[in-house]
């Protein structure tokens, strides 16, 4: 295993780390001189742009796919025995295709010619069919429809090994609605949370695919404008520096929320919610 960890995680991320300390050459070759210029470069408010809007993206998805997991989790959970391998073989389901196969399919029902803009000219709603594609909604979208089982799942497995009578108690002793959600099935659900937080905000963060086909030109990303540095520029030095802020971004919210669990986590093993 530390063989394996060596050859294929620590060994790419120290030459990643070297390259972008050093330079492009006027023709595309590496230059071995070793400075920082690339970093300070990655400081221009061009590239702080993207990092802005990769951020709000992810962010904004990360919390769409948390508002709509939650009740979806719990909903599965405490469906009967029955109902739960194929709830849960429902939110899978799309897994069985190939992902490129299922942005393209949301491109196709966003387009102007697809199925909602049809049904709403048809309807009579809109003169205009609209443009829904190549656009910072359609990226979020297809996030949101790719990253939602990986919020899922995890709070799924929270909410399993929970003992909802304690909701019933509750309701007995006269709690309603809102105070059972804020003092029972929140806590309950945070280690969940912030596991799914990190499966999907990680992974959102250094996106390329999903913008490059959904989003054009219009929603440049981090991980596209990685992918650009280093296939069509070929300035490899800056593009792993930019890799290097995309890891060590990456790193730093899953350590962020490795702090935030561990006291979730404490609470769930011992039955305090709140």
């Amino acid at each position: 295993m530390t063989l394996w960890l060596g050859l294929f995680l620590v060994g790419p991320l120290v030459m990643v780390a070297l390259y972008s300390l050093l330079q492009r050459g006027p023709y595309g070759e590496i230059v071995w001189h070793f400075n920082l210029a690339n970093y300070q470069r990655a400081l221009d408010p061009l590239y702080l742009r993207v990092y802005a809007k990769s951020l709000v993206l992810a962010g904004s998805t990360t919390g769409i796919c948390a508002v709509l997991g939650l009740p979806l989790a719990y909903t599965i959970a405490t469906s009967s025995k029955r109902w739960q391998p194929t709830l849960l073989g429902l939110l899978m389901l799309p897994f069985l295709t190939n992902f490129v196969v299922r942005v393209y399919a949301i491109r196709l029902i966003l387009a102007a010619e697809g199925p909602i803009n049809l049904l709403l000219l048809g309807s009579g709603l809109t003169t205009e069919p609209w443009l829904m594609t190549d656009s910072a909604f359609a990226v979020a979208l297809g996030m949101v429809t790719n990253y939602l089982p990986f919020m899922v799942l995890p709070i799924y497995v929270v909410f399993e090994k929970f003992d909802f009578t304690i909701i019933d108690a509750a309701k007995d002793l006269g709690a309603r609605g809102w105070p059972i959600f804020r003092r029972i099935i929140l806590p309950l659900a945070r280690p969940g949370l912030i596991s799914g937080v990190s499966l999907v905000f990680v992974p959102v963060l250094g996106e390329y695919t999903i913008p490059d086909l959904l989003g054009g030109a219009k929603t440049l990303m981090l991980g596209g404008l990685i992918t650009e540095q280093f296939l069509r520029v070929r300035d490899w030095p800056f593009g792993a520096a930019l890799a290097m802020i995309l890891v060590l971004s990456m790193v730093s919210v899953m350590g962020l929320m490795r702090l935030v669990g561990d006291p979730a986590t404490r609470r769930q093993r011992g039955f305090i919610p709140g």
